[in-house]
């Protein structure tokens, strides 16, 4: 009797995801507040700014991604495309700087809910996000029910990750109409009227201007992660960016004009400005109390949909680099029923339970919050540049089949993300230590990669060993 040929893993994934979801993924991704704070830091140039980093940075990675998601529509996203373009290393320090940058983004969304708490409940509970075990049992209870959405799936996950991405638009719609509430109560809060500048030509500057041209605009590739859990991968995720692109951008102009509006640039709390604007402006009574309270929980439900959405996206880096046996295949092992790769799920979870832990040793909260957030960028950052770099340096049978003028573009997107890759060192907060803050950054990027090149050449070595002894045997 002939032996049953071998199931292939990648028709065990479920394809669970339409346009609609996949374009609500995209806005619950990229559209974050933490990156208007960044941007009101530069007070009234920061429109000008705004407009910089999206023609610099957020089109020409909108023309990368819509050609390279349209070519390669398989689960990995950008893993694939580097694979592609640069062969099994350059897919593996992709795939590992994409892994290494969403365990740490999700523990920086993490770290921050207790921030956004302290402002939900009010003056009474400042003490919140600077008490670490109180800070820890928030984060550990928040992580448990981000791995039990995982494991169940997207037919789960996909409702969380709507909901977010809803909540985020409700959210920067009340914020971009907050001055006009402001100016109908007639409160008494700090109102500076919003204009175009020049911006000022300094480190200061310059680091918040990085924050914005990558931090804030990075993220519309990330959904081509779960390609193959998509029912039209090549068309839906380039129609998605296409849409939310124009709307993502016009929300961080606005939510940013609200914001220098009505918060002292001395003030702006980078972990959480939106809360911190609704209380200051609706007040701690009545209406606005209340008010602020619904903005301030809807937000919360996008920081729990943003969470599980982006960790569900590193499950799946390991799951296909497996597939390729670049990773062991432990990773790639698939709940029978639910079609998720449970022990990448359990992995990622003790990882970024570890990583706050890490980031909150012996520093302030907000030092702990921007050392995750830098830390993340940096790895994200690298893997941009592998994505910029395909259609420039890629595989000539790559490059033949792109446009001509996408070259050109890729060169814009690659020297922005450069940019703002030596930017990242420089810290725009006050920290213990600034030269310490800078060794942190840049000594983890290179250890990191180091580590993933060893580990690559490790398994690699091990693989032509076992497949020499399988060539001895058939002798």
């Amino acid at each position: 009797m002939p032996t049953p040929a071998p199931t292939n893993p990648k028709s065990q994934l479920r394809k669970t995801m339409g346009f609609w979801v996949v374009l609500l993924f995209n806005i619950a991704t990229v559209l974050g507040p933490r990156w208007i704070a960044a941007a009101g830091h530069n007070g009234t140039s920061s429109i000008s700014l705004w407009v910089l980093a999206a023609l610099f940075f957020f089109v020409p990675g909108a023309f990368v991604i819509n050609e390279l998601s349209s070519r390669f529509p398989e689960e990995g996203g950008l893993y694939v495309w580097a694979r592609e373009a640069f062969g099994d290393l350059g897919g593996f320090l992709a795939a590992w700087n994409l892994w290494v940058y969403g365990i740490a983004v999700t523990a920086t969304i993490l770290y921050a809910i207790p921030t956004e708490l302290s402002y939900l409940i009010g003056p009474a509970a400042a003490w919140l996000p600077e008490n670490r075990l109180a800070s820890l049992g928030i984060v550990t209870l928040m992580l448990a029910g981000v791995t039990y959405a995982a494991v169940r799936g997207l037919e789960l996950g996909k409702w969380v990750h709507n909901i977010g991405g809803i909540a985020m638009l409700i959210v920067f719609g009340a914020l971009i109409l907050l001055p006009l509430a402001s100016y109908a109560r007639h409160a008494p809060v700090h109102y500076t009227p919003f204009s175009v500048a020049a911006p000022p030509l300094d480190l200061h500057a310059f680091a918040l201007f990085g924050q914005m041209l990558f931090g804030a605009l990075c993220g519309l590739e990330y959904i081509a992660i779960l390609a193959g859990e998509s029912r039209d991968p090549a068309r839906s995720i380039g129609q998605s960016v296409i849409v939310s692109s124009p709307a993502i951008c016009a929300m961080f102009i606005l939510g940013t004009a609200s914001i220098v509006a009505l918060v002292p640039r001395s003030r702006i709390d980078f972990i959480a400005p939106i809360p911190q604007a609704m209380r200051m402006t609706l007040g701690t009574t009545g209406a606005g109390n209340v008010a602020a309270i619904l903005a301030i929980l809807l937000l919360q439900l996008r920081l729990l949909g943003a969470t599980s959405y982006l960790f569900t996206g590193v499950t799946r880096l390991p799951m296909a680099a497996g597939w390729n046996h670049l990773v062991p295949e432990w990773f790639t092992r698939l709940d029978t029923r639910r079609g998720t790769p449970t022990n990448s799920i359990a992995c990622t979870t003790v990882l970024v339970f570890a990583l706050v832990l890490l980031a909150s040793t012996g520093v302030h909260a907000q030092e702990a919050y921007q050392l995750l957030t830098n830390t993340s960028l940096t790895h994200y950052e690298v893997a941009y540049l592998a994505m910029f770099a395909a259609p420039l340096f890629g595989a000539a049978a790559l490059r033949r089949t792109l446009p001509r003028w996408l070259p050109w573009t890729s060169g814009v997107g690659f020297a922005a993300t450069l940019f703002s890759l030596f930017i990242s060192a420089y810290p725009f907060v006050n920290v213990v230590s600034a030269r310490s803050y800078a060794i942190k950054i840049l000594s983890t990027i290179v250890l990191s990669n180091l580590i993933a090149v060893g580990f690559y050449r490790l398994r690699m070595r091990a693989a032509a060993r076992r497949e020499d002894a399988a060539l001895e045997d058939a002798a």
